[in-house]
């Protein structure tokens, strides 16, 4: 069985399709710098559209999230955005915790793995 790289950097492929599964790499806002949690996870969400698209699928073919926030007082404003983007229905199994991000800009860090469509 074959696997694809999306996105291949020297520390981490950004999308890996092995099969048909899409495994998506944590994504983080590419503008993080004064976006709020609200703005954040919008950018993280149009980057797993990109991601998934390119490899071949879509979120309502979405199987798990991992989201880390990084003030779960946060929850509700970063639910707000994923509860408008998530297909009703076809909603995955998904997990939010906690945690320090790589740099306090962040306050959302997602992560997904997908069916190919």
């Amino acid at each position: 069985m074959s696997i694809e790289r999306f996105g291949v950097g020297a520390r981490m492929s950004q999308a890996v399709v092995h099969g048909s599964t899409v495994y998506l790499a944590g994504q983080v806002a590419d503008k993080p710098a004064g976006a709020n949690v609200v703005e954040q996870t919008r950018q993280v969400l149009a980057q797993i559209d990109r991601l998934l698209a390119e490899a071949g699928t879509e979120k309502s073919h979405l199987l798990s999230a991992t989201i880390y926030l990084a003030d779960i007082a946060s929850f509700a404003e970063m639910n707000s955005v994923w509860e408008a983007w998530v297909i009703k229905g076809a909603t995955p199994a998904r997990a939010t915790v906690e945690a320090k991000m790589v740099s306090p800009d962040y306050k959302v860090e997602i992560a997904c793995i997908a069916a190919k469509s």
